[in-house]
């Protein structure tokens, strides 16, 4: 059935159907019994499909990517779809509107997306303000990054406004700086930038009556070198853990005419394309640090079959977001079920 509204909703701008459907999600659980329907159809209830990863208790394995729901608008609406968790932002220490329209395209064909939103959000401050709202207890990442007008020697400093804003709200954070689509943004990933800023936020963290676990999220097209000082880092800062792995800027073996992909321009490749790359940095990372530190793993996830997959590489939690796109709203309940046998 999901099929054949996809070809109903593909045919509208990817952004626009996005918040429309969304918006349709949000009245269905108002309604009476609203709630109870998404469950009864998308909802997972299963002790054997519990982990508990980084001192968190998760109900399944399977959560929502940061990108998703960047504000924090539907957080009981998605856990009542069945996610385990789910990862708010990115946000930043000030509302930004993001890069110019269109910013979201479809490839069917390669069942992707490119996107260059460019860290459109209304700042951490009003997620943080709706988090405290949230009637669900599903676990909930706070995903930060910088604003696009501060520059990278000042990054430090944003990094720690949306550390305080959400400290209070969220389970966990990811540490964001390695989204293509703000300038300069992916240079923090470099040794000394990332292990300065992983540091401070640290000592914030130590600073509080209890800390949260403060995750990094990488890029997919690290070459072995920057994946073996990342590993370093994380040993080093005694960070919880990764997320694996953003969106790549490759543009390699897709099946869209390239005139196509041309076109669209700049943004970060996500869906199927990036799987087997996302998948080959999750093994190596996990194999070379003996399994020191838990991944939470996503690129290219639509399947029971693909989060398999990254789960035997050495994740211990996987995300989706352009699966959920391309196989609705119950991909969760579909994986969950194939992980169960």
């Amino acid at each position: 059935m999901y099929n054949l509204i996809k070809k109903i909703l593909f045919r509208y701008p990817p952004e626009n159907i996005h918040h429309s459907v969304m918006r349709g999600m949000k009245t269905i659980y108002s309604l009476p019994l609203g709630k109870q329907l998404l469950g009864a159809f998308c909802g997972v209830k299963d002790k054997g499909l519990e982990r508990e990863v980084f001192g968190l208790k998760f109900s399944n394995p399977v959560g929502l990517a940061a990108g998703f729901d960047k504000d924090a608008k539907y957080i009981d609406e998605l856990a009542a779809l069945g996610f385990g968790f789910v990862e708010i932002g990115t946000v930043t220490p000030v509302a930004q509107p993001g890069n110019d329209l269109p910013r979201l395209f479809r490839l069917p064909a390669d069942q992707a997306l490119i996107n260059r939103m460019g860290f459109n959000n209304e700042g951490a401050p009003a997620a943080a303000a709706r988090l405290k709202h949230k009637k669900s207890n599903i676990i909930v990442g706070g995903n930060i990054g910088k604003n696009k007008v501060t520059p990278n020697e000042e990054a430090v400093s944003d990094y720690e406004k949306c550390f305080h804003a959400l400290f209070d709200v969220v389970d966990y954070f990811v540490v964001n700086v390695s989204s293509p689509n703000t300038p300069n943004l992916r240079a923090l990933q470099e040794k000394e930038p990332l292990k300065q800023l992983l540091h401070h936020l640290q000592q914030l963290n130590n600073q509080k009556p209890a800390s949260k676990p403060i995750l990094l999220k990488i890029a997919p097209d690290l070459t072995t070198e920057q994946l073996d000082d990342i590993i370093e880092i994380v040993q080093d800062t005694k960070i919880a853990g990764i997320v694996a792995t953003n969106t790549t800027i490759s543009r390699e073996g897709l099946a869209t005419p390239a005139a196509e992909v041309d076109a669209i321009g700049a943004g970060g490749l996500s869906g199927l394309p990036v799987k087997d790359k996302s998948t080959s940095v999750i093994r190596y990372i996990h194999k070379k640090s003996n399994g020191s530190f838990p991944i939470i793993a996503v690129g290219g996830i639509f399947s029971a079959n693909d989060a398999q997959e990254k789960l035997d590489a050495g994740a211990s939690l996987v995300q989706v977001y352009t699966g959920f796109i391309y196989e609705g709203p119950t991909i969760v309940k579909n994986i969950c079920n194939g992980l169960r046998r």
